[in-house]
């Protein structure tokens, strides 16, 4: 970034959004005092929580701002006096509004910052986010006629239209007023390129996600549809940059990454990275434009961004090169914000630490805590988010098994290769019902890397399930077909808990059905539980077994343990074969106290 003299006083609109705080963030980081002008206290107190979870060790100043307020900061002008650029991330990036609604959230606030913008006698850049598809306006135009604004909202949708007309009267307001001016364009924004973090899940992540879950048909567009991408964290850059670079005054910038692929391509790409299902149909853009809404699945209002359009990136590239401002590598910046989309479950995830990890060569799904000893290995047909309160409770980490929930994997013959890869270097050890038998397998086998084992409704210690779970194709069908409530009174004997297993019926239908079948028809084999039983006696360390008064051990198997110096019997009162669910308040004080 280019030095500078005076001291940088930096007011950042839209701050709370996804651009605004890493824009926030990078000035910071930069050294330029930040105001961050938000809605609510509570959006700048989430602002800075979001600062400090990243790295962020200095403080910033917010303010609240009200575009309907005769004065939209609190003290007006007088109160910003050291203000020496203002950026604009504010509007709303939202299809389906109004045209009214669409004027008052992306024009009406344009006019607002213009105004007060001419009045703050430092400053010396406003630099105004608007869009690589309706970047370039001719300020002249402005005021538009009543019978044009109606043409072309009519024409582009109220979104597209009103950041037109905003890109237009930019221009022609700031000019007025004299205050200089640098307009950024960016194309679709997608997350960090290194983290791949974005909570934005509109427009192209909603496509991935219809590729994701299998929802989606066919691919849009063809080889010259060009949806192009830049990552957030290279727009903050830039829009940092060509707030204080001299050359960028009065200028727009198209910024975007021109190496984006087609957009089938694109998604291809994506769709094999996430382990999809990609659809072989492309289907024209003039064919989804005819077609109705129900069979596309598509905003009407997105369509025109499927264009083979291509755009002035040189003067962006310039500037950027002048500043040191590299653009990363597109294909590994869109697997990892496809990976931060599909491990946040496009924004249906409670919030809380998840990622994708690579163990024993296999793509598997991690939440909780990074790098805990404390890991817990769920069981069957759950997945790893039931457990998500019990692992914050104790401070662990959980995976989903390979081939179930989110990870990948064929099943248990990757237990070899994965289990030493996924354990720490000394771990205490939770396992439920198939988890234990992961579990104990891990401890048997790589004894130097368990340090304590937690058994909780291990199957193989318990009476035989019935003879329908071994009649796979049976199972796979009911568990394809099966929902929330229907799952939980299979589980649990109650609906209440189907809030908790909506993301695991998901992760069924998309596709661990078949496996958690094969998973459960092996969890039937005398033979294998045998083995299972004999690999825990050979364990010399701590176990803890914990089982629901509704769901207990055998009796042979409580003759057997009790004899055990090393092992310690627990039953939770009320409780069947899945007390993460129903009894997770207890499990937590129990694991808790087994792993102290």
């Amino acid at each position: 970034m280019t030095p500078r003299a005076d001291p940088r006083h930096a007011l950042v609109f839209g701050a709370s959004g996804l651009v605004g705080r890493h824009l926030v963030l990078t000035l910071a980081e930069a050294g330029a005092e930040v105001t961050a002008a938000v809605r609510t206290a509570e959006s700048g107190a989430r602002l800075e929580q979001w600062l400090g979870e990243h790295g962020l060790t200095r403080t910033i100043r917010t303010t609240v701002v009200d575009f309907e307020a005769a004065e939209i900061v609190a003290g007006g002008p007088a109160a910003f006096a050291d203000v020496t650029e203002i950026h604009n991330c504010a509007g709303s990036y939202r299809f389906g509004m109004t045209a009214r609604e669409a004027r008052s959230a992306n024009v009406g606030i344009v006019e607002r910052l213009i105004d007060l913008a001419g009045d703050l006698p430092a400053l010396q850049r406003l630099v105004h986010v608007s869009g690589y598809r309706v970047g370039g306006q001719d300020p002249s135009s402005i005021p538009w006629s009543d019978e044009h604004r109606t043409a072309v909202y009519e024409e582009l949708g109220a979104y597209e239209a009103s950041k037109v007309e905003s890109d237009a009267i930019l221009q022609a307001r700031a000019r007025e007023r004299g205050v200089p001016w640098t307009i950024v364009n960016p194309s679709s924004v997608i997350g960090d390129s290194v983290t791949g973090e974005s909570d934005q899940h509109i427009g192209l992540a909603t496509t991935i996600e219809q590729i994701w879950d299998g929802s989606a048909s066919a691919l849009p567009g063809n080889e010259s549809t060009f949806l192009p991408v830049v990552t957030v964290d290279h727009l903050a850059a830039f829009m940092a940059a060509a707030a204080v670079d001299p050359a960028a005054a009065e200028r727009a910038y198209w910024v975007l990454d021109d190496d984006t692929p087609p957009l089938a391509d694109l998604l291809t790409h994506v769709g094999r990275h996430l382990g999809a299902k990609v659809p072989r149909l492309r289907m024209p853009v003039g064919v989804i434009k005819r077609l109705p809404r129900w069979i596309t699945q598509a905003d009407p209002e997105t369509l025109t961004f499927l264009s083979p359009d291509r755009y002035p990136t040189e003067p962006a590239r310039e500037l950027a090169d002048r500043h040191g401002i590299r653009m990363p590598d597109v294909l590994v910046s869109l697997e990892r914000w496809a990976d931060h989309l599909a491990a946040h479950r496009f924004g249906a995830a409670p919030a809380g630490s998840r990622r994708f990890v690579t163990a024993g060569g296999l793509r598997t799904f991690e939440l909780g805590v990074p790098g805990s000893s404390r890991l817990i290995l769920p069981g069957l047909p759950a997945n790893a988010d039931t457990w998500a309160d019990t692992a914050a409770g104790i401070g662990a980490r959980v995976v989903d098994l390979p081939g179930l929930g989110l990870s990948d994997g064929a099943g248990i013959q990757d237990w070899e290769q994965w289990l030493p890869a996924v354990l720490a270097d000394a771990t205490d050890l939770i396992g439920h019902s198939l988890g234990a038998a992961a579990a104990v397998v891990a401890a048997d086998r790589f004894p130097e890397q368990v340090e304590s084992l937690t058994l909780v409704a291990p199957f193989f210690l318990q009476a035989p399930s019935g003879a329908a779970t071994r009649l796979r194709p049976l199972v796979r069908t009911y568990l394809r077909h099966t929902d929330p409530v229907r799952l939980s009174r299979q589980l649990t004997g109650a609906k209440v808990n189907a809030g908790a297993l909506r993301s695991s019926v998901k992760d069924l239908r998309r596709r661990s059905a078949p496996r958690v079948a094969e998973q459960l028809a092996r969890a039937g084999s005398e033979q294998w539980r045998t083995e299972l039983r004999d690999a825990l006696g050979r364990f010399s360390g701590p176990v803890r077994i914990v089982t629901g008064s509704e769901d207990p051990l055998s009796p042979a198997a409580v003759e057997q343990l009790a004899s055990l110096p090393n092992v310690e019997l627990i039953s939770v009162p009320g409780a069947g074969h899945h007390p993460q669910l129903t009894h997770g308040a207890a499990l937590v004080d129990l694991v808790q106290g087994s792993i102290v």
